[in-house]
């Protein structure tokens, strides 16, 4: 008994500094790892349940017998088992190579590298603005809240965060670049170049196909971010250290600025991460809807085949960026609360 006593007010072994944290990061490292491993899996079975044949569209509608229809399957490896074609594929995908497309007959790591560039071009350049505007109008909302303006941006926010970023698109196609009664067709219907353009008139030519989609995206995007922002700085609002910064004489929009703010930003700083993830994602419905030659647009060609190699390399790509970027956020989330990961 007297053993057990002195043993349990006996004091525990302190954890060496760093300790706490590289348990809690490898839990999530290991936990995206597991999450890559069931995307490789939903990738190869999900998509061959889409209806049609990728060897006939091979073909281009033209008649041939049975033995070339069997050489084609023979050529991918569509003859296989499934459980073979399945354990080629994660073999190969574990080296980086995502297979052949079908309809290209390139590798399609090349043909999603060919196309990455033209999405981070696209949906990076929306991030950039609907993550400023909605932080900026997020602050302008939470601190003068039930006021006109923070009814105006809220109402707003939340009306464009639920129009389709498709009939959108449709829309400003319309208006914008067709033309419709007093307003002139301005922008191009669609596609990123006019591809007679050299030097610095090229960088113009693409910016001006750019001012549609952006917009597409800023427009459904923005209001995210600023509700959540919005949210979290709310929260904060009624903190005993704000009340202090205010008694010792600071502005309002320094308080504001220099204590509010950066302690309300965690939960957008997630929001971020998530959404840089589905940056190289792209949007599929606004790149298809505006001819934009990215990864989105490439998905949605491959889908109508099937191409299965294409399709399911690049849901590989989307998930996968999501994955590393939550995990990202994660890691970083600790940094800037402590009290995460203890």
């Amino acid at each position: 008994m007297a053993t057990d006593t002195a043993a349990a007010a006996a004091p525990k072994k302190a954890e060496r500094p760093g300790t706490g944290y590289l348990r809690y990061g490898a839990g999530k490292v290991g936990g995206a790892v597991v999450s890559l491993f069931a995307v490789l899996v939903t990738s190869f079975f999900l998509f061959r349940l889409i209806p049609g044949d990728p060897v006939k569209y091979m073909t281009g509608g033209r008649q041939v017998s049975n033995e070339q229809l069997a050489a084609y399957r023979r050529e991918f490896g569509l003859d296989l088992p499934m459980w073979e074609q399945f354990a080629d594929y994660c073999g190969k995908a574990l080296t980086g190579d995502l297979g052949t497309s079908y309809q290209f007959r390139a590798p399609v790591i090349d043909k999603i590298t060919e196309a990455l560039p033209n999405t981070l071009i696209l949906t990076g350049t929306a991030f950039v603005l609907y993550t400023a505007l909605g932080i900026f109008l997020g602050t302008r909302s939470a601190w003068r809240r039930g006021g006109l303006g923070d009814r105006l941006n809220t109402g707003l926010a939340l009306t464009l965060y639920s129009i389709p970023s498709f009939w959108l698109g449709l829309l400003l196609i319309i208006v914008f670049a067709v033309g419709i009664g007093p307003i002139p067709g301005l922008f191009p219907t669609g596609g990123m170049e006019s591809g007679s353009e050299e030097g610095f008139a090229y960088v113009i030519d693409v910016a001006h196909h750019l001012v549609l989609p952006v917009i597409t995206l800023v427009a459904v995007e923005y209001g995210q971010t600023l509700l959540v922002t919005r949210s979290a700085l709310l929260d904060e609002m009624g903190s005993d250290y704000l009340t202090t910064a205010r008694a010792k004489g600071l502005r309002d929009d320094l308080v504001r600025r220099r204590h509010a703010v950066p302690n309300a930003m965690l939960p957008t700083v997630t929001l971020i991460f998530v959404n840089l993830g589905r940056t190289v994602a792209g949007v599929i419905l606004v790149e298809t809807v505006f001819s934009w030659p990215g990864l989105g647009g490439l998905f949605y060609q491959a889908l109508s085949v099937p191409d299965l190699p294409l399709v399911q390399g690049l849901f590989f790509v989307f998930a996968a960026a999501v994955i590393v970027m939550n995990t990202v956020a994660d890691l970083v989330y600790p940094l800037l609360d402590p009290r995460v990961g203890r």
